[in-house]
């Protein structure tokens, strides 16, 4: 079996990015018998000019988007497409939109643990912001977030009292912006296929095989 290392880069407070990470699970479960899968969750802010308190959200949204009438329009679009994959979304009950550096930080340092620790706290993260309206970017939430992932709560209480990690993150989304991302979610494959966009289910295992086949076929010229 060959296995596919997938960068996912994301932003904790992007619809898209919660319809991209169930849509990439439909994918891997479909494909789990042919294809093993490493994820590992890169860094983007949407709103990186946002300060650290946070600002209102429905003001912020409305705007971006150009109005109440296009916000309810593209809410309403998205909670189709939620239902769809099991992600209620509750825009209504998020009140703040969050400066996500430091929920970054906090996924960079489950995955120095291990993925799967990782893949918890990117998971609550997103159910945190968008099914219970709850401010990813307070030092709190964040540590109840990272205690029910298994890490050490004091530890990352002292991480996120202090600077640690903020420059490499900022480095890494700076980085990946070069490579030409400019909006998320944005998959990358064996650091070689790209795949832009909440993509479908289908669209993820034909890209996931495809990889797969030429991987194998590669591995057998070698030989």
């Amino acid at each position: 079996m060959e296995r596919i290392i997938i960068d996912v880069v994301s932003d904790i407070v992007c619809p898209w990015c919660y319809l991209g990470k169930a849509r990439l699970e439909l994918a891997i479960a479909e494909v789990q018998d042919e294809v093993g899968v490493d994820i590992n969750w890169r860094p983007y802010r949407l709103n990186p000019d946002y300060p650290v308190e946070g600002v209102d959200q429905k003001k912020a949204l409305e705007q971006k988007l150009g109005g109440a009438e296009r916000v309810a329009q593209g809410h309403k679009m998205l909670a189709d497409y939620g239902r769809e994959v099991g992600i209620e979304f509750n825009f209504e009950a998020i009140k703040i939109g969050p400066n996500t550096l430091d929920a970054h930080r906090l996924v960079h340092w489950a995955m120095v643990e291990d993925r799967e620790k990782q893949d918890r706290v990117v998971n609550a993260l997103f159910k945190a912001n968008f099914e219970e309206g709850r401010n990813v970017g307070d030092h709190a939430v964040l540590l109840d977030i990272a205690e029910q992932a298994g890490l050490d709560r004091s530890v990352t209480a002292s991480l996120l009292a202090s600077n640690a990690d903020r420059d490499l993150i900022i480095a890494e989304i700076e980085s990946a912006q070069k490579m030409g991302v400019n909006g998320v979610p944005f998959f990358i494959f064996d650091q070689q296929y790209a795949v832009s966009g909440a993509q479908t289910p289908d669209v993820l295992v034909n890209a996931l095989r495809d990889i797969a086949k030429a991987k194998a076929e590669a591995r057998a010229g070698m030989n």
